[in-house]
Parts: structure tokens; C-alpha cells; sequence
């Protein structure tokens, strides 16, 4: 079955909503084995949302639609489907009823306008709105099968979960499932990642392998279609296995994780105290860290060493360091790394020196960053990078580039 999902509605167009309701439908149909190949967004406007539903009617098999099935004279989508569908609008007593309901218990007058959310297609199949007023619908036609659901996602979801999926499971008890998986991968690009898994990229069947590059990471989202839920599962190990014997020295999580979750899963699971000295961070892995639950059990605090003289008087820095190497360095990071590890008794001890920008410090140039990591058994490693980008940008990378230089650590000190 394909299926095409239509939101209605002019605050779409000129970017004052987001289309959310899109990409919960896209998941939810994906459960049922229903393939979406479009997503549109048309304003309110019968002339071009007829254009729209003549051209969504032909070429897919199920139209979804979200939105304009209010009370106001711009709400226009169930008129119009009626129109292209040859049918009239009748009023559904169950939603009339509770429509009246809702204005009489709060002493109110109900205006007519408000009658018209009553109103549905003819032999259409009503979907209750539990959650507010107009109801959504299901007809069939010969050529497809019209969806029509309510634009505001507090309403369109539950009417989803509780009337709409019953009867796309009762219309696929044999249909083919789609299940998909997301591998997150960082210190690799695009590009690069895609060139290691050239051959599964063109050889692709199902699963499918879709590359996706996002903030500083890639992340690759496998997509396997069938029948028995156990086989999909199966299939998917196989084609992640083969992944990961290529690029697995990037890979650190699934789904929607962060580098930080799993940075702070990883240290909770070993009982490890982290503590952090920032200087071009100025606080945001502290801040990150601890923006996690049960941050406590892992996080002893952090010295934001921003100054010359902090990283001296208040980490203990030696002078001889900074005077000979300057204060971003290689050799200030691992002393940094050291010093607050020992300071703030803790069992890892990390990092962050460099020059954020826009201009230059000590004839570094901005994007120039040292993460150092001062180990358990005070084994310092500590990485150079060259980070581009505006302030910000190298600020946060620097963050999401200590968070992978410490997992490449734990793994590297067999504690993983």
C-alpha cells in the first residue's frame, strides 16, 4: 500500500507550525507496513487542495490527511474532499451531542460555526475525537482511501492510537512489517563512512541503508521489510555486523541517544567519578553532563579555568608550562587533566583548552583545541583537534569530540 499524508493549513507554509504530525504518521504507518512516498503541505485554499487531492488520489493508494476540519470559514478540507468524492455532509449526531455538551457545562452559547465541526461525509467511517471537537473520517472511493484527521496533534495522536490503528491492523493482518534501526556514528564524515560501505550501499536490498549526516555525527538508519518479526531482527544483526566490521571504531549508539548518554551510561555502569577543568567551554560539559538524571553518582564537579591565572592559582598549573608552551597546548591540557582529576578527587579527570574564536589567542588560530584525559590509573592521552566553524560550533564540537575521545578511553582501558 502506498500512502501519501497531506497537512493542511496556511501557518504550515509560512513556518509558524511545524509539521509534526507528518513524521508521527510516517512511524505510525511504518508499523503497519505502509509505504509513505509523499508529504504535502497546502494552505488554506480550495482551488490548489483539489489540485492536490486529484493528484494524491491517483497515485497512492491511501491519502492522509491533517487539518482544516474546524469551525472557521478557512477550514475547507472535509467540504472539499466531499466535493472531488461526489458526496454530501451530514451531521454526526455522537460528535453534535458532544460538541453541545461541552458549550452547556461551561455555560456558554454555542455558535452555529461550531455546529459545522459536526458535520462529516456521507458513508464515511467516523473516527471519534475524544480529545476535542470535529471528528475524523475514513472513505473509501474506488480509486483510494481518504484519511481526514484533525490538525492539532493533542488531538490528532490519541484519535490515531485508539481509532484509526485498530483499523489499519484489522487491513493488514498479513501485511508485511517495517522495521527500522539507527547506528550513530562520530569523527567520521559523510562521505567517508559511505565509502567504507560502498558495496552494501549499492548492493542494498532489504534491509535498506540509508546514510543521514547530521550536527558533527552520520548516522545510518537500516530498514528491513517482513513478515515475522524474528527474521527482521535477524536480518538486521546481519547487515549491522557487516557495518561495524568496516566503520565500528565510530559507532557509539542507537536511536536518538547523545554521545553524552552514553558517555554518562558507560561511567555510571563502572562506578567511575568524572571531573572536568574548562577553559574555551566554559562550563557546557559540566553542563551537559548533569543535565542528565543520577549526574551525582558519576560527576564530583568541574573547575571552569578560563583565565591565565585559574588554571595557576586555582588548578595548579605549573608556570614553566604555560610560559614555554603557552596556555593551549598539548602539555596544558594533560596538567589541567591531572589537576583536576587529583583536586577534585575523582577517578577520570578531563579537559578542554583552545581558542574558540573569532580571534586569534597567542597566535593560535580559532578551532585549535586540546582534550585531555587523565585516566584511573593517571595515564594521560590527550588529542588535537582543528574545529571550523563559528564560536559556538567549535565550542560544542569540542564537547561532542571530548565525549568520543573518553568512550575511545573506557574501551581502551578495558572497562567496557
Amino acid at each position: 500500500m502506498k500512502a501519501e499524508i497531506i497537512a493542511v493549513g496556511s501557518e504550515l507554509l509560512l513556518g509558524q507550525i511545524v509539521n509534526s504530525n507528518a513524521a508521527f504518521l510516517s512511524v505510525e504507518l511504518a508499523q503497519h507496513g505502509i509505504d509513505v512516498f509523499y508529504h504535502v503541505v497546502v494552505g488554506d485554499n480550495e482551488e490548489r487542495l483539489t489540485d492536490v487531492l486529484n493528484q494524491a488520489s491517483k497515485r497512492s493508494d491511501l491519502v492522509i490527511l491533517t487539518g482544516g476540519l474546524g469551525p472557521t470559514k478557512d477550514d475547507l478540507t472535509k467540504e472539499t474532499v466531499a466535493e472531488i468524492c461526489g458526496k454530501d455532509l451530514v451531521y454526526h449526531q455522537q460528535s453534535l451531542d458532544a460538541i453541545t455538551s461541552f458549550f452547556e457545562k461551561r455555560g456558554q452559547v454555542m455558535t452555529e460555526n461550531n455546529k459545522k465541526q459536526a458535520l462529516v461525509i456521507e458513508d464515511s467511517h467516523v473516527l471519534v475525537n475524544h480529545n476535542g471537537m470535529a471528528p475524523g473520517m475514513v472513505l473509501e472511493t474506488d480509486q483510494c482511501k481518504f484519511v481526514l484527521l484533525p490538525g492539532p496533534p493533542k488531538e490528532m495522536q490519541p484519535m490515531v492510537v485508539s481509532e484509526l490503528r485498530p483499523l489499519l491492523e484489522k487491513d493488514n493482518v498479513t501485511q508485511e512489517k517495517i522495521t527500522s534501526r539507527v547506528l550513530r556514528f562520530f569523527g567520521i564524515g559523510e562521505s567517508k563512512l559511505a565509502a567504507m560501505i560502498d558495496d552494501l550501499l549499492v548492493n542494498q536490498t532489504n534491509p535498506t541503508i540509508a546514510p543521514l549526516a547530521s550536527e558533527g555525527e552520520v548516522t545510518l538508519r537500516l530498514t528491513v521489510k517482513h513478515y515475522d518479526p524474528n527474521v527482521s531482527v535477524q536480518l538486521l544483526d546481519q547487515v549491522e555486523k557487516d557495518i561495524l566490521s568496516r566503520v565500528g571504531e565510530y559507532f557509539y549508539g542507537y536511536g536518538e541517544t547523545t554521545l553524552m548518554e552514553v558517555v554518562s551510561k558507560q561511567l555510571k555502569k563502572h562506578k567511575y567519578y568524572i571531573a572536568a577543568a574548562e577553559s574555551l567551554t566554559g562550563g557546557l560539559f559540566s553542563s551537559a553532563l548533569t543535565s542528565i538524571s543520577g549526574a551525582s553518582e558519576i560527576f564530583h564537579g568541574s573547575i571552569i579555568s578560563y583565565a591565565t591565572k585559574v588554571k595557576e592559582n586555582n588548578l595548579g598549573v605549573p608556570n614553566k608550562i604555560i610560559a614555554e608552551n603557552g596556555v593551549v597546548s598539548a602539555e596544558c591540557a594533560v596538567e589541567m587533566a591531572k589537576a583536576v582529576k587529583l583536586k577534585l578527587q575523582s577517578d577520570i579527570g578531563i579537559s578542554f583548552t583552545g581558542v574558540a574564536g573569532p580571534g586569534t589567542q597567542d597566535g593560535r588560530k580559532p578551532g585549535e583545541v586540546y582534550v585531555g584525559i587523565c585516566g584511573p590509573n593517571n595515564e594521560v592521552a590527550v588529542h588535537k583537534l582543528k574545529l571550523s566553524g563559528n564560536r559556538e560550533a567549535i565550542r560544542q564540537r569540542t564537547i561532542n569530540y571530548g565525549c568520543f575521545y573518553l568512550l575511545n578511553e573506557l574501551k581502551r582501558w578495558n572497562i567496557e
